[in-house]
């Protein structure tokens, strides 16, 4: 902490007494920055001990003692979102060294030991860009004369095989003034990093697309020859997170800009290493997709983490949201209702309730009600993508007096059977919300269900039958970041990896006030999905 100060020394004059007062105050956050970073240091050697005492169990007792190898698996994720975290959170590296101050700081944190690079095989193909350097000496305009190179090798990733792209950039001296003449250093995703941003592409639709973690990633470029560490893919991650960042908050003003916005949430489970087992986090996912009235917004698809499922979640997601919120009942929207939100619920909920009823007990009640609704559904499949005006049109001539009649059956029917059963509770669940129910009736850009939001869950939920688990609060909001960028491409019928590709190879040059030029929809030059299924 900074020495306390004496009153008899401090200045007379109000400004250099502001000046003091700021700069200790710099010193002291400083100071507290380095504390948390070495606390998150100290974390992560802890696990790191853990994994390597596991690794010596196993090899100590081998394929008896076949506890261990699940406790390997947790170990390795908890690193991957340690180290990733760490990444993420460090001060970024300046391309220049900062001049110097006055007042020196009073302590300077530790740096981070990273692993040693290894040397790219030669056996990889490379790629030679020449960067052409300048004809006269910028300085003076005289003559230049060749003085030797520069040589960056940058690991990329083409899919189906690793390359090499050496930047070349010939090193040139004036013969009049003496000065050095060389193009500029490329510019990369990580400053002064080994991948390049096919690699980057490639490694987070592995980690989030295909649901790969990182320790089997290292195992699969370990086949091809490539010896990288699972820390050193962490520390990528990390840092094109918060690369990503002005890109993420892009894509939630689009969303929370629409009319109409799909929400829904599914379980995440999460790594809980002071309890010794996992805890149940929330992915919640909020969809703009404008296609079925007949709108021309671009879809989109904003993920948020939270490590529950508490209201104040989808209130802090909605802040800014004022439209028509497409979900199903869950008690936490009420906040969002009171304060201006329109409520539009989903009847695919309310038929699974009766199809649950259906399938356990073949109940003639409950036939009649599925089939009520799948009528409903037949005349909204003849009016999908057709403009709000139209839609709404259909709606009143024929859907209205379909609405009505399953109404006065669901009140005839309530009382004649037991008030406990699950087709009480469905019809219960269902009249409830008959508002919300029936606001299509009203309003043509809302839909029958709120199926968009549960296509857009599908990724996650066929991902947690390969990764198990998040490795901690911080990975899964990592995780909503990546699914954020990569479903957004996919709904637009892009390849994610190429788009992801492109995008890092602009982002860290591309000026933030222009960050939407990023978007899927504004760069023509993506490559569309072979595979449109999802995009539909």
């Amino acid at each position: 902490m900074p020495a306390p100060l004496d009153p008899a020394t401090l200045p007379n004059n109000v400004i250099a007494l502001r000046a003091l007062l700021l700069h200790r105050e710099d010193e002291h956050t400083a100071e507290l920055q380095a504390a948390r970073n070495g606390l998150m240091e100290q974390v992560l050697r802890n696990e790191q001990l853990k994994l390597r005492l596991a690794k010596l169990l196993r090899e100590r007792f081998g394929a008896s003692s076949e506890k261990l190898r699940g406790a390997l698996e947790q170990l390795e994720l908890v690193l991957g979102d340690l180290e990733e975290q760490v990444a993420e959170t460090a001060p970024s590296e300046p391309e220049e060294p900062a001049a110097p101050t006055t007042a020196p700081p009073t302590t300077a944190p530790k740096p981070r030991r990273k692993p040693a690079r290894k040397p790219l095989p030669e056996a990889l193909p490379r790629d030679v860009v020449e960067h052409a350097a300048p004809c006269a000496c910028p300085k003076c305009g005289g003559s230049l004369r060749p003085l030797g190179e520069d040589v960056t090798e940058v690991l990329d990733y083409v899919p189906g095989s690793f390359r090499v792209t050496r930047h070349v950039r010939p090193k040139l001296s004036c013969r009049s003034c003496e000065g050095i003449a060389q193009a500029p250093a490329p510019s990369l995703p990580i400053y002064r990093g080994l991948a390049g941003p096919g690699l980057l592409a490639h490694l987070l639709v592995a980690k989030y697309c295909d649901h790969l973690p990182l320790y089997r990633q290292a195992e699969i470029y370990a086949r091809d020859g490539i010896d990288l560490d699972r820390s050193t893919l962490a520390d990528w991650v990390g840092q094109t997170a918060r690369l990503m960042r002005p890109l993420i908050d892009t894509v939630c003003t689009h969303v929370m800009t629409a009319d109409r916005v799909h929400a829904d949430d599914t379980t995440v489970p999460v790594l809980d290493p002071g309890r010794g087992r996992t805890k149940t986090g929330r992915l919640w996912c909020y969809v703009r997709d404008d296609r079925p009235f007949g709108g021309q917004a671009p879809p989109a698809v904003l993920y948020c983490y939270s490590p529950d499922r508490k209201a104040n979640h989808p209130r802090d997601h909605l802040a800014s949201f004022r439209g028509i919120l497409q979900a199903d009942g869950y008690a936490g929207y009420a906040g969002l209702y009171e304060r201006g939100v329109t409520e539009a619920a989903c009847w695919a909920h309310a038929r699974r309730k009766f199809f649950d009823v259906y399938k356990a007990t073949q109940s003639p009640l409950a036939t009649e009600a599925l089939q009520r609704i799948a009528a409903l559904y037949g005349i909204e499949a003849t009016v999908r993508g057709e403009p709000a005006e139209a839609r709404l049109a259909t709606r009143r001539a024929k859907s209205a007096p379909l609405f009505a009649d399953l109404k006065i059956w669901l009140e005839q029917t309530l009382p004649r059977i037991s008030g406990k059963s699950e087709l009480a509770g469905a019809i219960r669940y269902t009249l409830s919300r008959w508002q919300a129910m029936t606001l299509l009736l009203r309003d043509g850009r809302v839909c029958i269900d709120n199926n968009a939001a549960e296509r857009s869950m599908r990724p996650m939920c066929l991902g947690r039958k390969n990764w198990l688990f998040a490795g901690s609060d911080s990975g899964g909001e990592r995780a909503a970041a990546a699914y954020s960028l990569i479903e957004t491409a996919k709904m637009n019928g892009f390849d994610p990896e190429d788009y992801l590709r492109q995008v890092l190879a602009r982002i860290a040059d591309h000026p933030v006030k222009r960050v939407d030029e990023l978007l899927p929809w504004n760069m023509s030059s993506v490559r569309a999905r072979l595979d449109q299924r999802d995009a539909a």
